[in-house]
């Protein structure tokens, strides 16, 4: 794949210069980005790397400033006339803050949201194109309509289309179907599959990858589609659950759940991999854990593409502590509390390389169906782990 990569900065000396935009909150993945393409740039070009004009990052310097009131703007320290921009955006940092009337205040998605407009804003139509890097998607999980409700995602979607959006690139959007909203922008939703598995492999030597010893489990009815990829690239059964609610009540906007329901062959004896797009309080998930384990399974691993934990981590640690849980893996594509990132049995995901693999891509006007489709890398990738090579 590298040399594929470090080709195309070769192929096309006539495309637009590239910028990567970091958004608050977003420095530490930005980074990595720009780390990966500066290599595989250099690689192509290594007499770039002497020459004192040459451009050594593809960082856009902006600032975020706030005024007392809390009132914000976006200020650019560098041109960005004809580049194609890719503004990197985490509307789920809930890290970040900003001081209105001398006081700290967390930024909310709306926050973030709104830093995006100003940016694209400051830009004043002088880039040859914007793109939208935005993992976790604003307004993801108000998809839908129920009675008189709000549809937040689809009203973002409709306005950055209208603020000259191009493309927006999301990860494991919670329902693509959002995407429906903006039939005239790119909208590519990735799935970091490849990635997943090789973190896995990569922390967990032990784990049997046939029918007898493995089984991929999917939480709930939504979650079908990712679950089912991950059993049928391994060649293993899968089972789920479908959540029971009690829709006589109506609990913080929803219907309670009052129990989690399994269907599908024996999970005695074998270890299972659960995969969701999101951890937030992670009720479902540890109920889930428990019918799992009253039901024979072995260890149980748990992914989540945005692991929030927004109830804190005390729950899931006396999960794993009780045997209940062996090991949650994430990615790095939003924030990460510190004490998260200590824990032992949290696996990271990074995705950054696949991101900037994205973004050159895309730059360089090339088919992104193979990075989409991930299969025969994962092919590979179990090869050398049944071999013991991995």
């Amino acid at each position: 794949m590298e040399s594929k990569v470090i080709s195309m900065f070769k192929q096309r000396s006539d495309s637009f210069p590239l910028g990567i935009v970091p958004t608050v909150g977003t420095a530490e993945l930005s980074k990595k980005i720009n780390d990966y393409l500066m290599t595989w740039y250099y690689a192509a070009n290594p007499e770039m790397k002497e020459d004192p004009t040459a451009r050594k990052s593809l960082l856009v310097s902006a600032s975020y400033p706030r005024f007392s009131t809390g009132d914000g703007k976006c200020v650019l320290n560098e041109t960005v006339r004809g580049d194609d921009l890719f503004i990197v955006t985490d509307v789920g940092n809930y890290s970040c803050e900003y001081s209105m009337f001398g006081r700290m205040v967390p930024m909310s998605p709306d926050d973030h949201y709104q830093d995006l407009k100003r940016i694209i804003s400051a830009v004043g139509g002088k880039a040859q194109r914007i793109n939208v890097i935005m993992p976790i998607l604003y307004g993801g999980r108000q998809h839908k309509r129920a009675s008189r409700e709000s549809l937040d995602c689809a009203m973002a979607l409709e306005e950055l289309e209208k603020m000259g959006v191009s493309n927006i690139i999301t990860f494991d959007a919670h329902d693509p179907r959002v995407q429906n909203a903006c039939p005239l922008m790119g909208f590519d939703n990735v799935m970091p599959y490849y990635q997943v598995l090789k973190a896995l492999f990569r922390e967990v030597k032990d784990i049997c990858v046939d029918k007898e010893h493995l089984m991929v489990v999917s939480p709930d009815e939504g979650a079908m589609n990712r679950n089912i990829y991950y059993a049928s690239v391994m060649g293993v059964d899968m089972g789920m659950f479908y959540k029971r609610r009690d829709f006589s009540v109506i609990v913080n906007g929803r219907n309670p759940i009052v129990a989690h329901e399994y269907l599908g062959s024996s999970v005695k004896g074998k270890d299972i991999l659960v995969a969701d797009d999101i951890i937030a309080s992670g009720d479902s998930m540890l109920s889930l854990a428990e019918d799992l384990k009253k039901e024979g399974a072995n260890r149980i691993f748990m992914f989540a593409t945005y692991a929030l934990f927004t109830e804190g981590l005390e729950k899931f640690q006396k999960a794993v502590d009780e045997g209940l849980i062996t090991g949650i893996l994430s990615t790095n594509l939003t924030y990460r509390m510190p004490e998260l990132l200590k824990k032992d049995w949290y696996i990271e995901v990074d995705v950054s390389k696949y991101i900037a693999y994205f973004i050159l891509a895309m730059h360089q006007n090339h088919s992104v169906t193979e990075l989409l489709d991930p299969h025969q890398k994962i092919m590979d990738l179990l090869k050398k782990y049944r071999a013991g090579q991995y």
